[in-house]
């Protein structure tokens, strides 16, 4: 099916009316462009944030009449008289088979290797993990995911218990158990996650070893011997008293989902119960780790 798409240019003021005065005229989505490369990280729960310079993209029917569409938009203060806007057509495709061929199995460290379901594993004898892309709870694409992975296939994780604080979609624990962790635990606040950390655990055949929790559900007297944190800043530096009740003394931490900017913030929120390795650095992001007190 054929599509047209009208882009054009807006600020954080006015991003979102845009997108509503786009929805009211027939388009089929709209998506928010960041025009400048500045992104804006940690949303509160409930905002929408936009950026300075934001392209906002309609998405209609081929056959819509887009003289109606611009002259509504103008109408109700969505394009101001002579600023410029882009229509343009385009391509229809396998959408979904151009999204599958984007994803390759990934190394992480010197065993791990994480496969979609539709590509071979590029070495049977190594640590392979079957997970696909889904919804938006990890994949291994992310650096912050990328870090934990290299993390994980750096320990001997043989006969320890594992908890992945934060699980999304349970790959971390997952990972650990296709590594040799005697049994993981998976803990997220959002039951969606939960049942995808299940899934993804079944599918790789260690659904015995996973225990998965919400938090109110954890046992509270939780402990192991790696903890693993793959979340975001803020909590990260809230909940640092009960994520540092975690690890067994001598246990290993990791933290992540921090950027590079704010990670001797929340290094500080744990140096009194860890001993700190030097922070790990992947693009913006970073990994803090070290050995529980």
């Amino acid at each position: 099916m054929p599509w047209l798409q009208l882009r054009l240019n807006a600020t954080a003021d006015t991003a979102e009316k845009v997108g509503d005065l786009m929805s009211a005229c027939g388009a089929l989505s709209v998506t928010f462009l960041d025009s400048k490369d500045n992104p804006v990280f940690e949303p509160m729960p409930g905002e929408t944030r936009l950026w300075g310079e934001t392209d906002v993209m309609g998405l209609w029917d081929a056959e819509a009449d887009m003289d109606i569409v611009v002259s509504y938009l103008q109408m109700h203060g969505g394009l101001t008289k002579g600023q410029r806007y882009k229509l343009e057509p385009l391509e229809d495709k396998d959408w979904e088979r151009e999204w599958m061929d984007n994803f390759h199995p990934m190394q992480f460290g010197e065993r791990l290797w994480i496969c979609p379901s539709w590509r071979d594993a590029p070495a049977a004898d190594a640590v392979n993990v079957i997970l696909d892309p889904g919804l938006a709870f990890g994949t291994g694409t992310h650096p912050t995911t990328a870090l934990c992975l290299q993390w994980l296939d750096s320990l001997d994780l043989t006969d320890k218990t594992v908890v992945d604080f934060g699980c999304g979609s349970g790959i971390l624990a997952v990972a650990a158990l296709k590594l040799g962790a005697k049994s993981a635990i998976g803990i997220d606040i959002d039951p969606q996650a939960i049942l995808a950390s299940r899934d993804n655990a079944e599918r790789n055949g260690v659904s015995d070893k996973l225990s998965l929790y919400l938090p109110d559900e954890q046992p509270a007297d939780l402990k192991a011997d790696v903890v693993v944190a793959n979340i975001l800043a803020g909590p990260l530096r809230e909940l640092a008293p009960l994520i540092c009740r975690l690890p067994l003394p001598g246990g290993h931490l990791a933290l992540s989902g921090v950027l590079e900017s704010q990670a001797e913030e929340v290094a500080s929120a744990y140096q009194s119960h860890i001993n700190l390795d030097p922070i790990c650095q992947k693009e913006e992001w970073a990994r803090i780790s070290g050995i529980a007190k």
